[in-house]
């Protein structure tokens, strides 16, 4: 097999990581605090 399909896996997953990280980062950046703390 050659070594750049392992390349291109690891570069996909930690694509895919970081956009999620990125993703979750600013949805809960954006929210509104006083609306979760009002339902806990």
């Amino acid at each position: 097999m050659n070594v750049w399909i392992f390349i291109a896996s690891c570069v996909a997953t930690l694509l895919i990581c970081w956009l999620t990280v990125i993703y979750q980062s600013l949805k809960a950046a954006l929210a509104n605090p006083v609306k979760s703390l009002r339902s806990e």
